[in-house]
């Protein structure tokens, strides 16, 4: 019979045997457009991890404003000038995506309940895929509670001010998309 020391000392064996100098972390996602709380949860994982991929996912399963390359722009311009993070496209799962670039962890945001439900639902079927690759979920800033980029679309669509959910450049460039002057 084994005992809680000999549990104890398997089970940090396990851990021991982590690839630990690659602190790669993959945070995926559309981003169509980016928003202040998609860059506030890169800047905060580039602080967790050694280096931070932004995913931009090329071939959601939704319609898009911006196209791959703008998208992988305005996050890059949001996030510009912080050094362990780039930002690159992605097609497929995104735990195989992590998988060939050397990443052991996924990076989500959690904004409110129902984000829990659908990204604790992700995580699970992602354990199951890839049990080698950690999910960390990072609760969003509170001022991030409620934006989304479905929102902050629908909001700029009906010419109402979005500069308190996405940066300047994010704003320019949907008020242009939308055809609309700005507020």
């Amino acid at each position: 019979m084994s005992s809680k020391s000999d549990w104890m000392a398997t089970d940090w064996m396990a851990i021991s045997k982590l690839d630990r100098p690659n602190h790669k972390a993959v945070f995926p996602g559309t981003f169509d457009p980016c928003t202040n709380g998609h860059a506030d949860v890169a800047v905060r994982a580039a602080k967790l991890f050694d280096e931070v991929i932004v995913a931009v996912y090329e071939t959601p399963p939704k319609t898009l404003l911006f196209d791959t390359d703008e998208r992988i722009a305005l996050f890059a311009e949001a996030v510009a000038g912080i050094d362990n993070i780039t930002v690159m496209p992605f097609s497929g799962m995104a735990v195989q995506f992590a998988e060939s670039i050397g990443s052991r962890v996924l990076v989500r945001g959690l904004r409110i309940g129902l984000d829990f439900e659908h990204e604790r639902e992700m995580a699970l079927v992602w354990r199951k895929l890839a049990p080698e690759i950690e999910v960390v979920m990072l609760t969003s800033s509170l001022v991030n509670q409620y934006v989304s980029s479905t929102r902050v679309k629908e909001i700029a669509s009906l010419d109402a001010d979005v500069s308190s959910f996405v940066p300047p450049h994010v704003e320019k460039a949907l008020l242009e998309r939308l055809g609309k002057t700005g507020s």
